[in-house]
């Protein structure tokens, strides 16, 4: 297939891209490169050396005789020339990343949050439309998140996308509907999505759109086969308190040792994927693709569930870290369950990587091989839900700092 992947520079779409070009795929990646911008703005880098796309793309054409097709396109802005793009190519599929992706970073100012809705929300709306403009049939596979259900214990697993409910008529009859799950988004980054997903539902149901939405939980993780090749291939890694999910800032934490920064209680649970699987599943979907005209197909993309306190504790005994019991900047409920069904994407034949199958210490080696790169002063999460909250979170968890003396 020829497949436009949306945002293929960045964490997850760049070992897309390698992934499906390995599979034999005809890959356009169009990326406006606003991550790359914004480790400049936080003063922040990856962890590994990351070099510019044009030369990633370079390197696996010399590796695999494959090349990856790289477009400077900004999808929230440049809607006549991504209109162009899609019709001068008309793509088989499409797979959307182009999302500005971190919690901690929507909740940082009034500005993030504007430039995170705009973001997010035209360049998704951009897409849809110049689809239906176009009508163009591409299968449309989006990258949501588990977020958009919340994290409240609800007692119930949580369905892939949709809710059978139950509705007393007029007449005092039960009729059974099935509806897009309840939104409950935690930050303006998790609202986009919710929003998303509105948007889906329209356009398929109006325009007959083929939409698949993934609801990921969190990646960790940074090799895939692909990215193992060469050097160059290497994936981004981000540790920083804004960027870096909490399995990946454990490990790094851990590696050079810093403590492991537990928020609130711990008892957050949250759903994991590994990145491996992360592109295992978005191939499953390019090949279970739905029927014009059916509904918003919805996967969990997730493979296991942990409480944060318990991963630190692993990771503790693991490596010897310290953990650092810190004041939440988020708000949120301080102790969940949470029960996901994800029956969809086994029944396709995903067969999981999951935490205990070694893989964490492999991404130790590769924190402590890259641990020069690290600025400590960017580790701590400092990004405030509420003006209430900004006053408690602590700044300096190693209490490196100097003290003022009285």
């Amino acid at each position: 297939m020829k497949i436009a992947v949306m945002g293929g520079d960045g964490f997850i779409g760049w070992p897309t891209s390698l992934h499906l070009s390995d599979a034999g795929h005809d890959v356009h990646i169009l990326d406006n490169l606003s991550r790359r911008w914004i480790d400049t703005e936080l003063g922040v880098q990856s962890l590994t050396p990351m070099d510019s796309i044009q030369e990633r793309t370079r390197i696996w054409h010399a590796e695999t005789g494959r090349r990856i097709h790289f477009n400077l396109i900004d999808l929230a802005r440049d809607y006549e020339l991504l209109k162009k793009w899609l019709a001068e190519n008309r793509p088989d599929a499409i797979i959307h990343f182009a999302e500005q992706r971190a919690a901690p970073y929507s909740m940082k100012s009034d500005r993030h949050k504007n430039y995170t809705v705009n973001n997010n929300i035209n360049a998704t709306h951009n897409l849809l439309n110049a689809l239906v403009e176009l009508q163009l049939d591409a299968h449309l596979i989006h990258l949501g998140t588990m977020g958009v259900y919340g994290y409240s214990t609800v007692g119930a697993a949580i369905p892939e996308g949709y809710l059978p409910v139950g509705i007393e008529t007029t007449s005092g009859e039960t009729v059974s509907q099935e509806i897009l799950y309840p939104a409950n988004p935690g930050s303006i980054y998790h609202m986009t999505k919710c929003l998303d997903q509105t948007l889906f539902h329209f356009y398929a149901k109006n325009d007959g759109l083929r939409i698949t939405d993934l609801h990921q939980g969190i990646v960790w993780g940074t090799h895939t086969e692909q990215t193992r090749r060469h050097e160059q291939l290497v994936n981004r890694f981000d540790y920083d308190g804004d960027y870096g999910t909490v399995l990946n800032r454990f490990l790094i934490q851990a590696a050079i040792g810093y403590p492991l920064t537990v928020h609130g209680t711990g008892g957050q649970t949250r759903a994991f994927i590994h990145i491996q699987d992360s592109v295992r599943c978005i191939e499953l979907a390019l090949k279970n693709p739905p029927a014009r005209g059916a509904r918003v197909e919805i996967f969990n993309q997730m493979t296991e569930t942990h409480r944060v306190r318990d991963l630190a504790e692993m990771i503790s005994k693991l490596t010897g870290a310290e953990i650092a019991w810190l004041p939440n900047p988020r708000k949120e409920a301080p102790e969940n369950e949470l029960i996901v069904k994800n029956d969809k994407f086994r029944d396709l034949g995903l067969d999981p990587i999951t935490l205990k199958t070694g893989l964490m210490g492999e991404i130790v080696d590769v924190a402590r091989k890259f641990a020069y790169r690290v600025d400590r002063s960017r580790v701590p999460a400092v990004s405030a839900w509420t003006r209430d909250i900004a006053p408690t979170i602590n700044h300096d968890p190693e209490g490196k700092r100097l003290k003022s003396v009285s």
